[in-house]
């Protein structure tokens, strides 16, 4: 384990699970425009950006939007989206979430967030992990999203080590990509039929430990 010397991680699907909440937001936007949003389609904008998971979403509907009106149909989603996350609490780690990065951190680990929501700070105060990492890179700070490695790169120059003395952990196909295109070790948090190309693919957090971390 000598050459890892962070661990960073994303946010949904890997500490918390706030897709249910994305899902709500989008689907009642898309019921507002005339039309449905099903989970199959939700699942495709897994990992995706605000304003692509928008032109995927009225394009799927068959609706057309000036550039402004997009940006007013994305402020208000995230406004909803934003109000359900309010609500939040620590009960929603996922399991072993915060155990693992206890550890990572009691065994001298870096540790930093690398997520592409802008309401990242918001979600981490709320289930009161903030605590537990040495630098938050989230959507506010970054301009490329995933597969560019600009998040996860930005996070290891935060935590001040190299690309390839750290370990990035992702639930989404483009965020896996993104660790590998930026030099890093990729832990896959999902199924290994789906997460193909990454090192190691686990469950959840749960199943991590510094044994299997010292393999990659």
């Amino acid at each position: 384990m000598s050459i890892i010397k962070a661990c960073i991680f994303d946010l949904d699907g890997v500490i918390v699970d706030t897709a249910v909440y994305h899902y709500k937001a989008w689907k009642h936007l898309a019921n507002e425009l005339g039309f449905d949003l099903s989970e199959e389609d939700n699942e495709k904008l897994k990992g995706v950006s605000r304003v692509r998971s928008l032109e995927l979403i009225l394009q799927w509907g068959g609706v057309t939007k000036t550039p402004a009106e997009q940006e007013e149909l994305a402020t208000k989603k995230n406004g909803w989206y934003v109000e359900m996350i309010s609500h939040m609490t620590p009960a929603e780690i996922l399991p072993g979430a915060k155990e693992f990065l206890e550890t990572c951190r009691a065994a001298g680990l870096k540790t930093a967030l690398g997520s592409a929501s802008k309401n990242s700070m918001t979600i981490l105060k709320k289930i009161n992990i903030a605590g537990l990492f040495d630098a938050v890179i989230d959507g506010n700070m970054v301009s490329k999203p995933k597969p560019d490695p600009e998040v996860f790169l930005k996070g290891a120059e935060a935590l001040h080590v190299a690309p390839a003395e750290c370990v990035v952990f992702e639930d989404a196909i483009a965020g896996i990509e993104a660790a590998i295109s930026g030099g890093m070790k990729a832990v896959g948090i999902g199924s290994p039929t789906v997460l193909t190309e990454a090192d190691l693919v686990v469950s959840g957090l749960n199943e991590m430990s510094l044994e299997k971390l010292s393999t990659l």
